[in-house]
């Protein structure tokens, strides 16, 4: 058996990733009141409906549903944990909108709480019985390869090494080399293909001729066969491939990091205000008077510090703070240090709970800053270790964060040697260049994880 089912895979998984949210949105509401009639019933039929509209758009733009041949469990389940929270705030932002107030919050929570664990389980069991099925030998792809060298060889041993694929290797074709595993020249595939029922031809570009491939996506267009093109990245596959178009001149863009791709930029960017609107509406609101009041009692001076900081780009910007030391001169270019005279007894406080970080979330919602990324630093430091440090500058490429991957490893304030400058920078790289949501989410986790431990570098 060839691949006679595989254009019903999408349509599968789409039927069942609905079935699935329905048994969820049903589930919670059995949870939350004990039957499951009033369902179906307003206001809860129509928020049913609306969410099965929404999950059906979504699907078709994004296409969550389908999975290719090669697919990565940890890809596949990034991209539905996406899709579902992008569902979750619209339903959510629809229920505000109409004024649902009544609408249980409780039905609402657990289907997204059941909704990603069963789409996650049914997508896991669902890939690995296919592979299983492949590696059996059913529902394979019959591939040629055209150009012999270095990356065709790897390729060969890629279907080889993973039959799970379902790709089954028929042999090589190039004018210029000859052994055991090319069945013949490259004007002697046409009647190849037709005899052997090929599916796929991936020609490696190294090795052929530029009119030669234009001749075999011709051949593949009027015979439903695919062709795709190989051509030697490998030194560049811990970077980001982009193509762009120049009119009709397609650019290989080799991005150094992900946020250099606009879709992770926005990702990144509602996540922040988001997650910032969230700290000043249910934190900030109600800490913010007692704070002052506080920094007001234990010294003189203004609630507030600001001072300027190395942003995104070498862009200096205001930085904003509690106030936690009394007023001095040196405060742009001294760090504080243990023992500081001059931290005030508030201020103290502030600095070990790093709750003097807080009116930094407005740097974030104002878009100088991010609620991730490497900690921004005085003007007068960024000058100095630029000189010190190899590669420094490197960590301004993104905009700088209220913690970071450093800050939560326990590279934080004082860097009173210039080997704790170089390991904090070597973190601040390895986050930019592996930038992913799921990474922030982490690094946002065990900073709180440290705030409750406490951390001895806090002072």
């Amino acid at each position: 058996m060839q691949h006679r089912f595989s254009k019903y895979i999408d349509l599968i998984v789409f039927i069942v990733d609905g079935l699935l949210l329905n048994l969820s949105f049903i589930l919670a509401y059995k949870f939350s009141f004990g039957v499951v009639a009033g369902v179906f019933q307003f206001p809860y039929s129509n928020i049913l409906i609306f969410t099965n509209l929404t999950w059906v758009v979504l699907s078709f733009l994004g296409k969550p549903f389908r999975i290719s041949r090669i697919s990565r469990i940890s890809e596949i389940l990034r991209t539905i944990i996406r899709f579902i929270i992008v569902q979750l705030f619209s339903v959510s932002a629809v229920l505000v909108f109409i004024n649902q107030l009544s609408y249980s919050r409780e039905q609402l929570i657990i289907t997204y709480l059941l909704f990603p664990l069963f789409i996650l389980i049914w997508r896991v069991i669902f890939l690995y019985s296919i592979r299983i099925y492949r590696k059996f030998g059913y529902n394979y792809r019959n591939v040629i390869v055209v150009g012999y060298g270095d990356i065709a060889e790897e390729l060969k041993k890629f279907f080889r090494l993973h039959p799970e694929f379902g790709f089954r290797f028929l042999g090589f074709f190039d004018n210029e080399t000859s052994n055991n595993l090319v069945v013949g020249k490259i004007q002697e595939i046409r009647n190849f293909a037709k005899t052997s029922r090929v599916d796929e031809i991936y020609c490696c570009l190294p090795y052929v001729k530029y009119s030669a491939i234009q001749n075999l996506i011709s051949f593949g267009e009027k015979n439903f066969i695919k062709v795709k093109l190989i051509a030697d990245f490998r030194g560049f596959q811990n970077k980001g491939l982009e193509i762009e178009s120049y009119d009709n001149i397609p650019i290989l863009n080799v991005t150094t990091f992900p946020l250099e791709v606009q879709k992770n930029r926005i990702v990144k960017r509602a996540f922040d205000i988001f997650f910032s609107f969230t700290v000043i509406a249910g934190i900030f609101s109600w800490l913010f008077p007692i704070l002052a009041l506080l920094i007001i009692l234990d010294s003189r001076g203004p609630v507030f510090f600001k001072q300027r900081r190395t942003g995104k780009s070498n862009n200096d910007f205001w930085c904003w703070k509690f106030r936690t030391m009394n007023q001095n001169e040196i405060a742009d270019t001294v760090q504080a240090t243990q023992d500081d005279v001059r931290i005030t007894r508030i201020g103290s406080l502030l600095r070990k709970t790093s709750l003097d970080e807080l009116p930094q979330f407005f740097n974030v919602l104002i878009g100088n800053m991010s609620v991730v990324g490497p900690r921004p630093h005085m003007l007068h430091h960024t000058r100095e270790y630029s000189k010190k440090v190899e590669r420094f500058m490197a960590r301004h490429f993104v905009k700088p964060g209220i913690t970071g991957l450093a800050q939560a490893k326990g590279y934080r304030g004082e860097t009173p040697e210039l080997s704790f400058m170089k390991n904090r920078v070597k973190f601040d790289r390895f986050y930019i260049e592996n930038w992913s949501i799921f990474l922030d989410l982490k690094i946002i986790l065990l900073t709180i994880l440290t705030l409750i431990k406490g951390d001895e570098n806090a002072y």
